[in-house]
C-alpha cells in the first residue's frame, strides 16, 4: 500500500501554488509530502532493486521459448475453437472470433515480458524492416523467432488433433466425409485456412461461394489486408508517441490486439478464414498433412497455400510503415 502522505492527484485547495507542484501538473506528478515526484520516477522506484542483467544466450533463449509458447496458445485457443466448433457447439462466426481475439490477448500477457510477444512471423518482419531497435530485431534474431513461432504452432496443432480427434472424427462421420478426399476440406479446415471458407460454399458447405467469387488474387489481397490493419494497430498502440493506453505499463495493449482479431474474424473469415498468421496457418496445416488429409492440407484444393505465407508477409510490414509514420509525423507537427 501507498504511505498516507502519498497522494495522487490534485493537490487540496488550501495549499499555496508555490508549495504545491503537482497542481500545474496533477496527472505527471505524484504528491509526495508536499514534494512533486514525476509519476515515472516514483514507478521505477517502486519497483524495487534491478536484477543482475541475464547472459544474452539465456535473455535469448528465453524469448525463443516464449514465442513457441505464446503461438502454440495462439493455435491452442483458436484453432481449438475452430475444432471445437465441428461438435455443433457453436452458432455463428462471432463465438469462434471472441475466443480466437481473447486467445491472443492471453498469449501476448503470458508471453510479452520474455520476448516482446511477437508469436507471428508476419509480425516480427515487420518489426525487423520497421522497429528493429525495439527487441534488437537482427535478421538472424527474426529468423530463429519465426522457427520457434513455427514449432510451436506445429506441437500446438497436433495436440489438438489428439484432444479433438473423437470429435473430428464425429464430424466427417455424420457427414459422410473420407479423409483426404476433396470433401474432407471441412474439417481440414480446423487446420488451415481456405478460400473461400469451405463452409460457406455452395460445393461442400451449402453457403453462397462459388470457387470464382473468391479468385486467388481476391484471397492473397484479402490476407494481405486484414494483416495490414493488425499491424498497424499493433504499431500504434505501441508506439512511444502514443499515450492513450497510459504512458508506463500499457497493460491494455494486449486486450486491444485480441480485440482487433476477434473484430477483423467476422468480416473476412467468410472470404479467406481470415489467416493473419503464416505459422499458425502452415503449422496446423503440416500436421493436417502428416494425419491424412495429404494434398487437401497442402497444397489445398486450389494450390493456394502459399497465400496465406505471402499476404500476411506483404500486409504486415506496410501496416506497420503506415502506423510509424503516422506518429512521426505527428511528433514532427507537435514540434514545429
Amino acid at each position: 500500500m501507498a504511505p498516507k502522505d502519498v497522494e495522487v492527484g490534485d493537490v487540496p485547495a488550501e495549499r499555496e501554488a508555490s508549495e504545491a507542484p503537482c497542481a500545474e501538473k496533477p496527472q505527471q506528478c505524484v504528491d509526495v509530502g508536499g514534494v512533486c515526484v514525476p509519476a515515472a520516477a516514483l514507478h521505477e522506484l517502486m519497483k524495487g532493486p534491478e536484477q543482475p542483467d541475464e547472459p544474452e544466450k539465456l535473455k535469448l533463449l528465453r524469448a525463443l521459448l516464449a514465442e513457441a509458447i505464446g503461438t502454440g496458445l495462439i493455435v491452442l485457443f483458436g484453432c481449438g475453437s475452430v475444432c471445437a466448433s465441428l461438435s455443433g457447439a457453436y452458432n455463428g462466426v462471432w463465438q469462434v472470433a471472441a475466443v480466437w481475439g481473447l486467445g491472443v490477448s492471453l498469449a501476448i500477457y503470458s508471453t510479452a515480458e520474455a520476448s516482446g510477444a511477437h508469436l507471428n512471423p508476419a509480425v516480427t518482419l515487420a518489426f525487423r524492416l520497421v522497429r528493429p531497435q525495439a527487441h534488437g530485431m537482427t535478421w538472424l534474431k527474426a529468423g530463429l523467432y519465426v522457427v520457434a513461432q513455427m514449432l510451436g504452432a506445429i506441437l500446438a496443432g497436433a495436440w489438438n488433433l489428439f484432444i479433438y480427434g473423437g470429435t473430428i472424427r464425429a464430424f466427417e462421420r455424420q457427414n459422410g466425409i473420407v479423409r483426404g478426399a476433396p470433401k474432407s476440406v471441412l474439417s481440414a479446415s480446423a487446420f488451415g485456412e481456405y478460400f473461400p471458407n469451405p463452409g460457406l460454399s455452395q460445393e461442400w458447405g451449402g453457403g453462397p461461394y462459388l470457387a470464382e467469387d473468391v479468385p486467388l488474387e481476391m484471397a492473397l489481397l484479402t490476407e494481405a489486408w486484414g494483416t495490414f490493419v493488425l499491424a498497424f494497430v499493433i504499431f500504434s498502440v505501441t508506439h512511444g508517441r502514443n499515450a492513450v493506453l497510459g504512458s508506463v505499463d500499457r497493460v491494455g495493449v494486449p486486450f486491444v490486439i485480441g480485440m482487433t482479431v476477434a473484430v477483423l474474424l467476422p468480416l473476412y473469415a467468410p472470404i479467406t478464414q481470415a489467416g493473419w498468421n503464416p505459422a499458425r496457418d502452415f503449422g496446423p496445416r503440416l500436421v493436417a498433412w502428416m494425419a491424412g488429409w495429404g494434398s487437401v492440407a497442402i497444397p489445398g484444393p486450389r494450390g493456394g497455400f502459399w497465400l496465406y505465407i505471402l499476404g500476411p508477409c506483404l500486409g504486415a510490414p506496410l501496416g506497420a510503415f503506415a502506423a510509424e509514420n503516422l506518429w512521426q509525423a505527428r511528433a514532427k507537427r507537435a514540434a514545429a
